[in-house]
This record gives C-alpha cells, sequence and structure tokens, in this order.
C-alpha cells in the first residue's frame, strides 16, 4: 500500500491546512498530561502499587492529506503468540539498544511496515498507557512528511491500512463492551472502522487522542 500526501493548500489566513492540522495536534499533546489505562473503565480492579511494567512505545502516524488526513494502523499477524490478528500501532517493546520508548517506536515502525524514521516528523508524546499485558506503552504522535510505501513486515504483521482521522476523533463513534477476561468481565473501548474491529489499548488511545482534541474545538 502506499501513501502519498496530496499538494496542501494555503487558506487566505496565509496558514496551509497541513500547519493547522500540526498545530491543533501538538495543542493536544500538550493536554496530555494525564495516563490512562486499561483499566479505566474497570475500577474495581485492584493492582498491586508496587508492580513492575515494562516500556514500549508505538507510532500514530498521520498522513496529513488536506482532503482526508488519515492514521496508520495494522493488523497484527495470527501467527503471534500475543494478540493475534488485532489492531494496533506500529511499534513494541523497548529493547536494550533503544534510547527509550520513542526511539522504540520509530524502529518498529520502521521494522513493521517500513516506514523510514527520516519520513516521520516527530510532534511530541502523548501520556502513557498501562496495558492489561504489563506494559507501560508512550504513544508518539508522528506526522508522515513525503510519499511512502507501506510494507508490511510478513512475521508480524498481516496488514497495513489507514483510517479516517475524523473517524479516529468523533466520540460519538466509540463504545463501551465487554467480555470475559482471565475470570473476570472486562469492559474496554470499541470504535470499529469497516472490517477492521479498533478495540483495547489501541482505541483506549485514540479515544484520548479524541478528547484532547475535542477541547482544543470548544
Amino acid at each position: 500500500m502506499s501513501s502519498t500526501p496530496r499538494r496542501l493548500a494555503s487558506k487566505q489566513n496565509g496558514t496551509s491546512e497541513l500547519d493547522d492540522l500540526r498545530n491543533r495536534l501538538v495543542r493536544a499533546i500538550a493536554r496530555s498530561d494525564q495516563p490512562s489505562s486499561d483499566f479505566d473503565l474497570n475500577p474495581d480492579v485492584d493492582l498491586p502499587p508496587n508492580r513492575k511494567l515494562r516500556p514500549a512505545g508505538v507510532l500514530m502516524a498521520v498522513i496529513p492529506d488536506p482532503l482526508e488526513p488519515r492514521l496508520v494502523l495494522t493488523k497484527r499477524s495470527s501467527a503471534l503468540k500475543h494478540h493475534p490478528g488485532q489492531i494496533a500501532f506500529p511499534g513494541g517493546k523497548v529493547d536494550p539498544d533503544d534510547d527509550g520508548p520513542v526511539a522504540a517506536a520509530l524502529r518498529e515502525a520502521s521494522e513493521e511496515i517500513g516506514l523510514p524514521r527520516s519520513h516521520v516528523e516527530v510532534l511530541g508524546q502523548l501520556a502513557p498507557h498501562e496495558t492489561v499485558t504489563g506494559f507501560e506503552v508512550t504513544p508518539l504522535l508522528g506526522m508522515i512528511d513525503r510519499p511512502t510505501a507501506f510494507i508490511a513486515e510478513a512475521g508480524e504483521v498481516a496488514e497495513v491500512f489507514e483510517v479516517p482521522l475524523r473517524h479516529c476523533l468523533d466520540r460519538s463513534l466509540y463504545s463501551v463492551q465487554s467480555r470475559r477476561w482471565r475470570g473476570q468481565s472486562r469492559a474496554y473501548f470499541t470504535v470499529p472502522w469497516g472490517p477492521y474491529y479498533i478495540w483495547g489499548a489501541t482505541a483506549r488511545i485514540l479515544r484520548g487522542l479524541a478528547e484532547r482534541m475535542a477541547d482544543d474545538a470548544d
């Protein structure tokens, strides 16, 4: 799949649509001061105060098409041991050679979908998100600033696809569902798009961005 940002037209006030989108995203990052968690909708869960979380980083990569900005997501390989077939951001755990979760997110995006680090304009990072699997995930928000052909790493990624950013930012499209997990009922956010069932940590992180972008419009 290839994605090429179209030529960005200037507005009458002299700022480009790209600048407008970038500024809104940067302001959203500035509001991201409260960590989120897979347990946000499950307040009765008793979490050990001394638990140790493994650091990870994911990339929320925005394609700045002025007609339809899009977000890049992946469908994980069904052969994976953990979370097979689920929808996720490119990213993964912090390796010893990574300089923190930001570096991990960029490295994993390069490995998983063939997105060169040099093609990403890093805007900043959102507050970390704790997952039920024991990771502290740092979402890195960036814009793809040049044409890029995505190449899925077959061992980890079944598909690379794009979702309209407006869909991810529309809070009315989110719903709360639940299922049994480790013997208990667990509630979680979902924001399906077409054939893709976006839920869990991915949906919760997107919901957080949607909330902060909505604050900007109020």
